[in-house]
């Protein structure tokens, strides 16, 4: 495997690595371009295909498809594992943008399209560039690391918006009344990034709000 640390090793006298950088681009541009209508789907690789959240990951994920969207995933097991299972076997476009990593993410079989990364700022741009939506299951820093870049992205008006969906309202509650009592209260936010995203439960809602935004 090559070294862990990519952004350490980029010093003085390796801009050859730029060509690298360069070249993973240019591998998920061409992969993505033609996919059509796409929504991102992240949470926990730590998720066991028992957890009632993985089945509902892979619900929400064929109906996306049977409703003419592909899913996108980060390629790696649990969450990302279930919504690409669930693409898959609706028989739609499933997408896995994998991540070379010393642990935990091994790419799941159910990705139909595939494409790998060294470089998570890459495979960012990737999620962000194809995605209608950002659906966000029960994760962990990963996953909130997508959550709040995107939310950052809107924001600063660095993207258009697109809906953000925090599925699981007993998970993300926490979340969001720390959001509410420390961020907004203290002037940190103001009251409109809190319409950044919603928190939904019901797999039908989040289709119905995704196609009210997206037309096909």
């Amino acid at each position: 495997m090559e070294k862990q640390f990519l952004i350490d090793e980029f010093k003085l006298g390796e801009s050859w690595r730029i060509f690298k950088i360069i070249g993973e681009f240019v591998e998920g541009v061409e992969a993505l371009n033609e996919i059509g209508p796409a929504v991102s789907i992240f949470g926990s690789a730590r998720t066991s295909s028992d957890d009632p959240i993985y089945k509902t990951a892979e619900k929400i994920a064929a109906m996306f498809v049977k409703n003419k969207f592909a899913v996108i995933t980060g390629g790696g097991g649990g969450i990302m594992e279930a919504a690409n299972k669930g693409a898959a076997e609706a028989g739609g476009k499933s997408i896995g943008l994998n991540i070379v990593l010393p642990r935990e993410q091994i790419p799941n079989p159910y990705s139909n399209i595939k494409v790998e990364f060294n470089y998570f700022f890459i495979r960012k741009v990737m999620f962000i560039k194809y995605a209608t939506a950002y659906i966000i299951m029960p994760g962990g820093l990963g996953t909130l690391d997508e959550f709040f870049e995107a939310a950052t992205l809107i924001q600063t008006q660095r993207i258009k918006p697109l809906p953000i969906i925090l599925v699981g309202s007993d998970y993300w509650s926490g979340l969001i009344d720390w959001l509410k009592n420390q961020l907004l209260k203290t002037l940190k936010i103001s009251p409109d990034d809190m319409d950044i995203f919603q928190v939904m439960d019901s797999p039908e809602e989040i289709i119905k709000t995704v196609k009210r935004f997206v037309i096909i």
